[in-house]
């Protein structure tokens, strides 16, 4: 009951965090310089400055100024700001229903909508396969501690650690998609699929789709790499060294009813903790890698949404990846508690 009560409190914590979050992002869109309004000005005075002479740029300047007030009407900045809010968080639908600045006769959703499925491929399959393979390298680097794999490993992870995701997918792109050499042309350079993908058989689509996901997942893998690695290598150690596992050993236990029967699910609680981004695998840590190999996914979507001054998309981005944090960081607790039973919530 008492669980249930924290949950309770969580959830409906939720709802302030996001109101907070958003009306201080939402402020920043809407006073910071170079806006919708200032950008379609300078449009206006770009086509004047296409003639020549004085009068050219006399004609932009008049235009800034007549069209200006019209210009704001338009984008809704000639409302007062907390009613500029309160229509994007109620009649806009979170932003959801805005149309975006760069994208004419699109709204954010529809945007979101057609690039979300392929972030999802990449992220949770980047998700999975790191703590497929990181859990089980650092269980095996605890049971082997200061032998000549840990060593050798330690050494690959360090390397890892020390080179940045986009980095490295920039080296790979280099090496494997023929921009060095033609010998080593094994991957597609860009995009997300081949031309006529439609056309191929279940076969040829599934090796299309791995060929093409096959490098921006590694790089997804390696960014998580050396943390849950030693993450999980460490964990193991501490609870290995604590009085209940020295206990089981004295009194007959085994070596593998102490580690794996006990140790291990302890071990599993720090590593719980990534647990609840697989919520916001579609954005973390995805928008260098999805501009390096050009994938059209959400990544990508935000980075262009920010340089382009597209704040209707912005903020429709981020009302959803603050939905999905929020709710991932309840997720994570909740997790805690099918690991370990024993944790309580009381103040």
């Amino acid at each position: 009951m008492e669980r249930l009560d924290y949950f309770f409190r969580r959830l409906l914590l939720v709802i302030p965090t996001f109101l907070g979050i958003t009306l201080v992002c939402f402020a920043i869109t809407q006073f910071v310089p170079g806006g919708p309004v200032e950008q379609m000005v300078m449009q206006m005075k770009g086509l004047g400055q296409g003639e020549s002479g004085r009068a050219s740029g006399e004609l932009s300047a008049s235009i800034s100024e007549e069209y200006r007030k019209q210009i704001e009407e338009h984008f809704g900045f000639n409302k007062p700001f907390h009613q500029r809010y309160l229509k994007w968080l109620i009649t806009d639908r979170l932003g959801m229903r805005m149309e975006s600045y760069k994208f004419p006769n699109k709204t954010a959703w529809q945007l979101i909508k057609e690039r979300l499925p392929i972030s999802l491929i990449f992220g949770i399959t980047g998700f999975v396969l790191s703590y497929l393979v990181c859990v089980p390298l650092g269980i095996s680097k605890a049971l082997r501690h200061g032998s000549n794999f840990d060593f050798a490993s330690s050494v690959i992870v360090f390397i890892g650690y020390a080179l940045p995701a986009f980095a490295f997918g920039m080296v790979l792109k280099m090496a494997f998609c023929g921009t060095l050499d033609n010998m080593f042309d094994i991957f597609p350079v860009t995009g997300f699929q081949s031309e006529g993908f439609d056309a191929l058989t279940l076969v040829g689509k599934l090796g299309d789709r791995f060929m093409h996901m096959f490098l921006p997942v590694l790089c997804y893998v390696i960014g998580n790499f050396a943390v849950l690695t030693l993450l999980m290598k460490n964990s193991l150690l501490d609870q290995i060294g604590k009085d209940y596992v020295r206990t089981v050993f004295a009194r007959g236990g085994s070596r593998t009813r102490a580690i794996w029967g006990h140790a291990l699910r302890n071990s599993l609680i720090p590593i719980a903790t990534g647990f609840g981004g697989i919520l916001t695998v579609m954005f973390a840590g995805s928008v260098i890698i999805e501009q390096v190999f050009e994938i059209p996914g959400m990544g990508r979507l935000s980075l262009e949404a920010i340089v382009g001054r597209d704040y209707a998309v912005f903020m429709g981005i981020l009302s959803l990846t603050s939905i999905l944090g929020l709710l991932g960081n309840i997720l994570s607790d909740f997790c805690y508690v099918l690991i370990d039973p024993r944790i309580n919530f009381q103040r």
